[in-house]
């Protein structure tokens, strides 16, 4: 193939990482694209060696797994040549051996093009899937390449260094791949560099172009580590110059300022709160009043552990716009979320919040709820308040960003759990903001971020931080349950009776919500590990005896199908049923019920006429019943750490202490899970789990994905192990960016950034 130069060139031509591999090297490219999805060559680049071979180190053999795809360093000790009995021709067999004197046999069934150049004492690197053959080691008609073979076809590439390793393709041989990538560097003079030859003197990186040959072609271990260095060290300063030009765009539109009047609204909420703020609450509200007070719009993250009081200083915060004026908006994911939200806050500002209504204060203002299952009055209502300035706060689910939802002023959008939203649904709710002016914006988090985190996808944002309780709140005690152990499994409906005997409430959370109709599930079921059925729901009564006592007791039996998982319909058709538990008021909670059922289990929760709720995770955030004391999770291990944190999180906000029961789901459960349960059993620390939980996940999980719609984007970051070199992407980026905003002078960073795809920029604009 005739050599193409593929280097960078001037404005409007496409970038050789963009390149379509097939013009590269060939018809190897139809099976990297099937295989890998690799197009072009910017791609194959980033497909990084998983390890490496030093053909100067021994290989030991006798470790090799049976049955994988392996390449191997060795010296050939003989080459045998034998007629086949059923078939003509004549099979090679060439003995390998590795320098800790173990062995492996190359068998080819056609001998001619390999006998010639396998010859004793000839080094060789083969590539292939081990098997055995009469207690040998058996490599059959494999890839492979002399060390010390020229030219066409050669492994010149081998011949010094490292041997990369990289994860198995079918159809495509390790040495075939690396012949790619001989291609694709043969094709490449240079590379556009996003990061600035200023900044990669002053942090001694080499040049994109050569940090791709210290990967794929390194010759000592220090050098695939130099590369893979640079590498994500551009990574990082790329995301980091976008959000600084983010956070830059975000001001470019002015925003009213926000004075609380003296003794205003905030000032009378403060005299009705039950409790004093704590001194970290009285730090962030200062943070919140200063940027409300600016012409530039706030653009603010307020993280705090689940209970630390964020409601409260977001609430604050929207009475001093309501004070001059303006009109603040609430977005909360859940209609039990928001429903809580107006329910709780009415009940706080008593009559601030009936202004107009007899008794109501003269100078306050009103709350209207927005969800899409209100009825046609109830709605009516609503839109009218928000669209005169009557309310002043309007809280609601995603119905607030309907086209039709109109604000008289909107100054203020508060997103609760930002995190359950995407970015086009903020940005329709801004954009109800009076023309030319943008609303001042605070999101809010209960999942605590860690810093490589916050820097990575918030750093466009200025971040606030509540650590601390306030007072009254006491410890949650956590312990993990095994569903095999009947006897722990029992214990826990034991301590459910128990603990609404003393006064208390309990919530029992499932993975799944199931249905009504479901039989109850043998073995597991419906009510899962530790709740196993053993029938189905026809003949329960039957198998279990009329109280269905075993129904929540008996343990998976070994060997048994994988259980299934905990359906909230057929957990509480149990404990309805059991001894200990049949005598509690049981009500289930769900995301399909009609939302005036949901309200009305909340209510009836709230006000202690129900004992138990069983409910899904509808309840992992902001739901506050402060009688609340315990919670049962039911297959905990199937439960990631934070939402772990979270759902607990709901129980012991009333002055008494809280429990949280983690039932494992018995049979088969995986090791690193129930490790996971007792790592969050240990500590009630947020920011501690939110660091395990970052080393425990893909970056994609890690910077929310799901929410965005697509990948994350990183390819070489690990947040968890690479804060230091975030830290200094991050400084240096934002350097880059405040001396060259519109980044005339660095069009290589410029198109970089313009060849994010839609779906990451717009993820990366979080706010």
């Amino acid at each position: 193939m005739a050599r193409r130069h593929l280097r960078a060139v001037g404005d409007g031509a496409l970038n050789p990482l963009d390149i379509g591999l097939r013009d590269v090297v060939g018809a190897s490219a139809t099976t990297l694209e099937k295989a890998r999805g690799i197009r072009t060559v910017g791609q194959l680049l980033d497909w990084l060696p998983r390890t490496y071979l030093d053909p100067r180190r021994p290989t030991a053999f006798r470790d090799l797994p049976h049955g994988e795809d392996v390449v191997v360093v060795g010296t050939v000790q003989a080459a045998t040549t034998h007629q086949m009995r059923n078939r003509r021709g004549r099979r090679l067999v060439v003995d390998v051996a590795d320098d800790a004197g173990g062995t492996i046999q190359l068998t080819f069934f056609k001998a001619f093009g390999h006998q010639d150049r396998l010859t004793p004492g000839v080094r060789v690197v083969c590539s292939g899937q081990v098997g055995v053959w009469r207690d040998t080691l058996q490599l059959t008609h494999p890839d492979y390449a002399t060390l010390g073979e020229d030219g066409e076809g050669g492994a010149q590439w081998l011949l010094d260094g490292l041997v990369p390793v990289y994860t198995a393709t079918k159809g495509l041989s390790p040495i075939v791949h690396g012949q790619c990538l001989e291609l694709v560097f043969h094709h490449l003079d240079e590379l556009p560099d996003p990061v600035p030859e200023e900044v990669r003197t002053q942090a001694g990186l080499p040049d994109l172009l050569a940090a791709y040959r210290l990967v794929h072609r390194p010759r000592t271990d220090a050098d695939q580590r130099t590369g893979r260095w640079r590498l994500k060290f551009g990574e990082a300063f790329t995301v980091q110059a976008q959000l600084a030009q983010v956070r830059r765009s975000s001001g470019a539109v002015p925003a009213r300022p926000r004075v609380p009047v003296p003794d205003g609204l905030g000032s009378q909420l403060r005299q009705r709160l039950p409790f004093d703020l704590t001194e970290g609450q009285e730090s962030v509200l200062a943070e919140l009043l200063a940027d409300l007070a600016r012409d530039v719009p706030m653009h603010r993250l307020l993280q705090g552990e689940v209970g630390s009081g964020k409601t409260v200083l977001a609430l604050l915060a929207m009475l001093a716009v309501a004070d001059s004026g303006g009109q603040a908006a609430l977005l909360a994911p859940t209609e039990v979320l928001a429903a809580q939200h107006y329910r709780s806050m009415s009940q706080l500002l008593g009559p601030i919040a009936e202004a107009g209504l007899l008794g109501g204060l003269a100078e306050g203002t009103r709350i209207a709820l927005l969800t899409g299952s209100q009825s046609a009055a109830e709605r009516r209502s609503s839109l009218l308040a928000a669209a005169s300035g009557e309310a002043g706060l309007v809280i609601g689910t995603h119905a607030i960003i309907q086209q039709h939802v109109q604000f008289a002023d909107l100054a203020m959008v508060v997103v609760d759990e930002q995190h359950r939203f995407g970015v086009e649904q903020r940005d329709a709710l801004r954009a109800k903001a009076p023309e030319g002016t943008a609303p001042h914006v605070l999101v809010m988090t209960a999942t605590p971020i860690p810093r490589t985190v916050a820097m990575t996808v918030y750093g466009d944002m200025e971040i606030s931080t509540l650590r601390e309780l306030p007072g009254g709140r006491r410890p949650i005690s956590s312990f993990v349950v095994d569903g095999q152990r009947p006897d722990w499994v029992r214990r826990t409906w034991d301590r459910v009776a128990e603990e609404v005997r003393g006064g208390g409430q309990v919530y029992v959370v499932c993975p799944r919500i199931g249905d009504v109709e479901d039989p109850d599930l043998p073995g597991s079921g419906g009510a899962g590990p530790g709740l196993p059925m053993g029938a189905g729901a026809g003949d329960a009564a039957g198998a279990a005896g009329d109280d269905g006592a075993d129904l929540l007791t008996e343990p998976v039996e070994a060997g048994t199908a994988a259980p299934a998982l905990h359906g909230v319909h057929q957990v509480a058709r149990c404990l309805r049923a059991l001894p200990a538990t049949r005598d509690l008021a049981i009500e289930v909670l769900h995301g399909r019920m009609p939302a005036e059922d949901k309200d009305a289990v909340m209510l009836a929760f709230a006000a202690g006429r129900v004992d138990v709720v069983v409910a899904t995770t509808v309840i992992e955030v902001g739901v506050d019943v402060p009688n609340a004391t315990t919670m049962v999770l039911l297959d905990a291990d199937r439960f990631g750490i934070s939402q772990l944190h979270q759902l607990r999180g709901r129980v012991g906000r009333g002055g008494k202490p809280g429990l949280a029961l983690l039932l494992t789901q018995g049979e088969g459960v995986d090791p690193e899970a129930v490790e996971r349960l007792e790592r969050v059993a240990a500590t009630t620390d947020g920011f501690e789990l939110a660091r395990l939980d970052l080393e425990s996940r893909r970056e994609g999980d890690v910077l929310g994905a799901s929410q965005s719609g697509g990948r994350s984007g990183l390819r070489f970051l690990r947040l968890a192990r690479d804060e230091d070199l975030i830290v200094q992407a991050h400084e240096a980026a934002w350097r880059t960016v405040e001396a060259d905003p519109e980044l005339e002078r660095h069009p290589e960073l410029a198109d970089a950034l313009t060849r994010l795809d839609a779906t990451r920029a717009a993820f990366l604009e979080r706010g």
